[in-house]
């Protein structure tokens, strides 16, 4: 496996007090609990790995409060948390998060990067638990828009940065942002609750480096960018 990749949802400034970011986290680990069984422990960072295993992180808002209580979570307004499953180097997913900022100039996101190789980024990386997964972050955070993909894919395929832009591998429109038209198979759509939409391009694995899926992509990038739905946020 030569890409690596990660999941992100992403929305602009909005006001949110730590008990409503509290518990959008506790929604989050909760949903990604039942995903696999590396996600259903999460650490606070330390110096060393075994400061942090010292700092388990119980899936419950109070927990979330009383760290967003503390100087080193607090940002622009907001709270900040980066966190990790406790699992030995080759097998670690991490999670940053920031939520309740203000700021027009930082976004808030949420972002999920699995391990890049090996049995356990084999079993996570696949259409099914990615999907899961951006489905369980819009669910918590309501974000407007969001993706799972590779970095390469991104950087270098599409050399594209900026949030709400871009396509990839599975993505997710929040209803705000506008609707999903009808797009041509291998691609599917999935409705998210009444918050959003997703739109999944490939029943296999998306890579950078396999031209039908490249041409796919861009492909189904015209026709969002023509229906309005790809543009920076808050846009």
């Amino acid at each position: 496996m030569n890409e690596d990749y990660y999941a992100g949802v992403y929305w602009p400034a909005r006001k949110e007090p730590a008990e409503t970011c509290a518990q959008r986290v506790e929604s989050l680990l909760q949903g990604l609990g039942p995903l696999d069984p590396t996600w259903t422990s999460w650490y606070g960072t330390g110096r060393t790995r075994e400061q942090a295993l010292k700092k388990l992180l119980v899936p419950r808002a109070s927990t979330f409060v009383q760290l967003f209580s503390n100087k080193k979570h607090q940002l622009l307004g907001g709270f900040s948390l980066t966190a990790w499953n406790g699992e030995p180097q080759g097998s670690t997913t991490g999670i940053i998060l920031k939520c309740g900022l203000t700021s027009t100039n930082v976004c808030n996101s949420c972002t999920l990067n699995p391990p890049r190789q090996g049995p356990v980024a084999q079993r996570l990386i696949n259409t099914e638990v990615m999907t899961r997964a951006l489905r369980a972050m819009a669910l918590a955070w309501e974000p407007e828009w969001g993706i799972a993909t590779s970095h390469i894919h991104r950087a270098e395929v599409l050399k594209a940065a900026e949030p709400g832009t871009f396509v990839g591998w599975a993505m997710y429109f929040s209803r705000s942002r506008g609707t999903v038209p009808p797009l041509p198979a291998p691609v599917r759509i999935e409705p998210v609750e009444d918050k959003g939409t997703l739109v999944i391009l490939t029943p296999e694995r998306f890579t950078a480096t396999h031209p039908a899926h490249v041409a796919l992509a861009a492909s189904i990038q015209e026709r969002l960018g023509e229906a309005g739905l790809l543009r920076p946020l808050g846009g």
